[in-house]
């Protein structure tokens, strides 16, 4: 009997992609956990075997949904590996040293077709090779997510029907030539593979100075592929490129974010261009000179899917349910009764920005499944970050962000106005509130702010920020009132009124 501890590559590669997927660096990591920069360098290094502790916190810290505990106690019990949940699909380089430095990306052009039942993604890449050594060979990656912001809900589906390589039928090559490839990481959500610039009849390095295409395809069925494709920008690219083939009997519609290190999610900056032709749906988009880091997330719905409605799990019954289903804290988790961890501004900006992409990426997924009328709101605990953040969506489109806020003055008018709140979002409440309140807020370059926010812009404000010190609008009540069910609320689709004057 061997007495060689298990590897812990697993519980590493897991860690990698959690913070991947999180957007959260080594330092930031440490700092959270209350562990040095140097203690998660060497854990990820290999250096240093991880503590349970450190395990749990990283979980939590990251939003695993148990991912990280679970592959922990198999690499202490030597068993299975963990399953493997990245939140985005792509077929990325996973990190900028996976691959060389001087590596370019002249053109990288992604498809996703449907047919109604599985999806086929090929991706084309024009690479130059700008180091004074030759490459042979490329890391990809392929990884879905059916639920997206319910980690322990995919986690349970991918253990249950774990992605295949019988189903992928990946094929791959470099110019003309078809190529092989060697597997790094095999694990239910996704599989991790070097691209060889090789086959049997010869070998294909692409050497300095060259440029060559590489292009590789694979197929996912829908049960597994969720309705959302994020492009990830890796390595210095020039040109960025996706189109989506939909069955147009479906009537799909199609809109898309982008987020960068410096930048909150927004809007793509160009219009997603569509057209049709025989039965088919087309919608294509391209961007030039990407920031490196960048992230250019698609969505779409099918507003006609019988077919796809039949073989896809059931939606959330309820209005907390679908809240819940993409990824939002329920009434009872005890981080929506705390009092948010302030940033150090400017220290912490890069961590501040990380929070306020995430914020914008749940208001993206709250807006595809319930209409707001009146605006809306998230703060960074309803999403699981303990972390004084919080944005605001008002009724004409534009986007708030409060960083550290806290109310200063309020006006002594007020009104009373029903309130929603996705954690508990099957009742609707009367919550006084004041008519104006003055907030002091900060931005991530540490300037403190001072802005007055009045009428309906001034309750949403005021809700979020209560979030942030541990309150929910039910303490706001007045003594006896209690909140109604939503099938009994009125409301739905209408702005506020303010004395004849709408907000």
């Amino acid at each position: 009997m061997s007495s060689e501890a298990p590897s812990a590559e697993p519980f590493i590669a897991e860690l990698k992609r959690w913070r991947d997927v999180r957007g959260v660096s080594q330092s930031a990591l440490a700092r959270s956990v209350g562990y040095t920069p140097s203690y998660v360098s060497k854990v990820e290094g290999g250096q240093q075997r991880p503590s349970r502790e450190f395990a749990e916190q990283a979980d939590r810290v990251l939003s695993a949904g148990g991912a990280l505990r679970r592959t922990f106690t198999e690499l202490e019990t030597g068993g299975r590996p963990g399953i493997t949940l990245p939140h985005q699909h792509t077929a990325e380089p996973q990190t900028l040293e996976s691959q060389p430095a001087s590596l370019i990306v002249v053109h990288d052009d992604a498809e996703l077709r449907y047919d109604g039942a599985t999806y086929r993604a090929t991706q084309r890449r024009r690479i130059h090779n700008a180091s004074p050594d030759p490459i042979t060979q490329y890391l990809i990656r392929i990884s879905v997510d059916r639920y997206p912001g319910n980690p322990e809900h995919s986690n349970r589906h991918y253990r249950d029907n774990p992605l295949t390589w019988d189903e992928i039928a990946l094929t791959a090559r470099i110019g003309n030539e078809p190529i092989g490839w060697r597997v790094q990481h095999d694990r239910d959500a996704f599989k991790e593979l070097w691209l060889l610039f090789e086959n049997d009849d010869g070998r294909y390095p692409l050497y300095p100075g060259e440029t060559a295409w590489i292009e590789y395809s694979y197929t996912v069925s829908d049960d597994k592929w969720g309705t959302w494709f994020q492009r990830a920008v890796r390595l210095p690219t020039e040109r960025l490129s996706v189109r989506l083939d939909f069955p147009a009997d479906l009537d799909p519609v199609v809109w898309g974010t982008e987020t960068t290190m410096t930048a909150a999610a927004f809007p793509f900056r160009t219009a997603i261009h569509q057209s049709s032709y025989g039965d088919r749906r087309l919608f294509s988009w391209t961007t030039d000179d990407p920031p490196l880091h960048a992230r250019y997330r698609l969505e779409w719905k099918f507003r006609a899917r019988p077919d796809h409605e039949e073989t896809a799990p059931a939606m959330p019954a309820s209005a907390s349910e679908k809240m819940r289903s993409i990824g939002v804290v329920q009434a009872g988790d005890p981080l929506l009764t705390q009092r948010a961890r302030p940033f150090d501004l400017p220290a912490e900006a890069e961590d501040a920005r990380r929070v306020v992409a995430e914020l914008n990426s749940a208001a993206e997924r709250a807006a595809g499944i319930h209409t707001f009328s009146k605006g809306m709101g998230c703060a960074a605990p309803q999403i699981g970050i303990d972390r004084a953040a919080a944005i605001v969506r008002t009724p004409n489109g534009e986007t708030l962000t409060l960083l550290n806020p806290r109310v200063i003055e309020e006006s002594a008018e007020t009104d009373e106005q029903y309130e929603g709140c996705w954690s508990f979002f099957d009742v609707r409440g009367m919550v006084p509130r004041p008519l104006s309140i003055t907030v002091e807020h900060q931005d991530t370059d540490g300037q403190r702010r001072i802005t007055i926010f009045d009428q309906g812009v001034a309750r949403l404000v005021a809700h979020e920020i209560d979030h942030l010190e541990g309150v929910l609008y039910t303490t706001r009540m007045r003594p006896g009132v209690e909140p109604i069910p939503v099938s009994q609320y009125r409301g739905t689709g209408r702005i506020w009124s303010y004395e004849g004057k709408a907000s």
